[in-house]
C-alpha cells in the first residue's frame, strides 16, 4: 500500500488510470484514495490533493457524522436485523436444526451457537445466511440488468469484502457483499447496475454515471440512501 501525506491529509496512493483527471474518494472506513491518471509521478498527485484540501476535509467531516451513527447489535432476544430493508427480531431457540432462519417474521437463532460459540460464531452465522440467499438474489438481478447494460458477466461472489460494497473484476467476475443483503431491494439494484456499468468505464467519470443513468434514472436517490444510511447495515 503506497500511503502518503499532504500536511495533516494522510491518503492511499492507487495505481494510475487511463483517464485525465484524478479520482479522491473517501472510501467506507475514511480512507482517503486517490487515483491520478497514468504517468502522475507522486509529487503531482500530492499537489492535486492539495487543491482539493478543503473538498477532502469537508467530506471527511461529513463521513465522520454518518458514522457515528454506527449501529451495535446485541445478541438478545428482540434485538433488530436488517434483511432487504426490513427490521426483524431475533429469537434465541432451543429446538432447531438450523444454527439461522428466517421463520414468522423473526430470525431464530439457535441458542447453542451463542452459548458454545459466542458472538463471533453467531455473525458468522448471519454472515453464511446472507451469502446463501445473495447469491440467489444477486444471480437473478445481474441475470436481469446485464443485458440492459449489454455486458456479459463470468461469475458472481457474495462474500466479505471488508469496505467495500462491490468490485467488478477484469475477468467478467462481480463479487458482492453480503451485508448488501441488508439493504432494500432498490438498493441491490443500484448495487448491481453501478458494478455491471463498470464493465465499460472502470472510474467514476460522466460518462460512467450517463452508462448508470441510461438503465437508471432515479439512481442518484439510491445512491445517496446508501451513502446516508450503509453504516447502518450491520451485523
Amino acid at each position: 500500500m503506497n500511503v502518503r501525506r499532504v500536511r495533516d491529509i494522510e491518503y492511499q496512493l492507487l495505481p494510475g488510470s487511463p483517464r485525465k483527471t484524478t479520482d479522491i474518494v473517501i472510501e467506507r472506513n475514511g480512507v482517503v484514495a486517490v487515483r491520478p491518471p497514468a504517468g502522475y509521478t507522486p509529487e503531482q498527485v500530492d499537489a492535486v490533493v492539495e487543491s482539493k484540501r478543503l473538498w477532502i476535509y469537508r467530506n471527511l467531516a461529513e463521513w465522520k457524522d454518518l458514522n457515528a451513527s454506527a449501529v451495535v447489535r446485541e445478541w438478545v432476544n428482540g434485538e433488530t436485523f436488517l434483511y432487504l430493508g426490513r427490521a426483524y427480531r431475533l429469537s434465541l431457540v432451543s429446538d432447531q436444526d438450523f444454527a439461522l432462519q428466517l421463520k414468522e417474521g423473526r430470525f431464530c437463532l439457535s441458542r447453542s451457537v451463542i452459548e458454545q460459540g459466542g458472538t463471533k460464531v453467531a455473525k458468522q452465522a448471519f454472515e453464511s445466511y446472507f451469502i446463501d440467499k445473495g447469491m440467489q438474489r444477486f444471480k437473478e438481478r445481474v441475470t436481469y440488468f446485464a443485458p440492459k447494460v449489454s455486458v456479459i458477466v463470468a461469475n458472481i461472489k457474495v462474500k466479505e469484502m471488508g469496505y467495500r460494497w462491490a468490485s467488478c473484476g477484469k475477468s467478467g467476475q462481480l463479487n458482492f457483499h453480503w451485508k448488501c443483503m441488508m439493504a432494500p431491494l432498490r438498493i441491490i439494484d443500484y448495487i448491481v447496475v453501478h458494478e455491471l456499468c463498470h464493465f465499460h468505464h472502470r472510474d467514476h467519470t460522466d460518462a460512467f454515471w450517463n452508462e448508470v443513468d441510461k438503465v437508471m434514472p432515479d439512481y442518484r436517490e439510491r445512491k445517496e440512501w446508501l451513502r446516508k444510511h450503509g453504516a447502518s447495515l450491520a451485523v
